[in-house]
């Protein structure tokens, strides 16, 4: 039997088709670990294979340059990566150790010392490591040089906040690294999806540390419950594929989704409480002091 096309741009029609799929990529910036940074790993390789095609001296430099250059490439990566976390919190610390910093030494010391093992002099070789080193930094920029969002909070409850957002991330993560062995792009949409909801929660915290005591357990005992969910469900499901194991982790999926909203909603909502309260007191004072 033909059926009347209905739909959410037709007159009064209704549209019955599932909800979109989650973005995972949305409110996502590109990663600066990109092409760029990719390439450091692959310049060390001609002085690798330079380094066989001559006496014991090549050898030694040439292996020097690519161990140098290939340490220098994974750094560069990491402080990409720890500027990113950076970025993406409003309060943070400044990174302990600056790994751009030390990828750029790394780098132009191996271009040194790649020019020592072609031949060239030591003032040649330390002008262009020098050089390198500037361009490595021109490149990637610096490290985060100072703290975020601390100003007039006390260290001891960013302290705080930062070792509870660090294990939650810790929990994202396993969750993200253990779905990859199910290979099902939706479940890892809807993990995507999650966790996004999840950080939203932990951006909330960090801009008024008090909160963590509400939301420790979301951070810590429901994160560790899902990510041992996570684990136990993968093994199952790789065995036999049951639809009704997948329905379940998904039913869950979703109950975490609307906990941690619900917790982030109720945060919110104390704060702007606690600001109504605070504007309040002020301009009672304000008013008691001009009489």
């Amino acid at each position: 039997m033909a059926q009347r096309f209905g739909g959410k741009f037709s007159p009064n029609g209704t549209s019955n088709a599932p909800p979109p799929t989650p973005n995972s990529f949305q409110g996502k910036r590109r990663s600066k670990a990109g092409f760029k940074s990719n390439l450091l790993f692959i310049l060390p390789f001609p002085f690798a294979w330079k380094a066989f095609q001559g006496d014991p001296t090549t050898l030694i430099y040439g292996l020097m340059a690519f161990a140098m250059m290939l340490g220098g490439a994974w750094m560069t990566r990491e402080g990409l990566f720890a500027q990113e976390a950076y970025e993406a919190r409003r309060v943070a610390r400044r990174p302990a150790l600056p790994r751009k910093a030390i990828g750029a030494m790394l780098v132009g010391g191996g271009l040194g010392v790649g020019l020592l093992m072609a031949g060239q002099s030591s003032v040649i070789a330390t002008i262009i490591a020098t050089l390198g080193a500037f361009l490595h930094i021109g490149a990637f920029g610096f490290d985060p040089m100072s703290d975020k969002g601390v100003e007039g909070i006390d260290s001891f409850q960013t302290d705080r906040v930062a070792k509870a957002i660090d294990t939650a991330e810790a929990h994202l993560k396993a969750m993200n690294d253990v779905i990859l062995r199910a290979r099902d792009r939706a479940l890892e949409r809807r993990i995507d999806a999650f966790s996004t909801t999840a950080r939203a929660l932990f951006r909330t915290v960090e801009s008024d540390p008090r909160d963590l005591t509400a939301a420790r357990k979301y951070l810590g005992v429901y994160l560790q419950g899902a990510r041992d969910a996570t684990e136990k469900f993968t093994d199952l499901y790789a065995q036999n594929r049951d639809p009704k194991i997948r329905a379940d982790y998904e039913a869950l999926l979703t109950d975490l989704e609307t906990n941690f909203a619900s917790r982030t909603t109720a945060l919110l909502s104390d704060n702007h409480s606690d600001l109504n309260v605070e504007i309040q007191v002020l301009r009672e004072r304000l008013a008691f002091e001009n009489r």
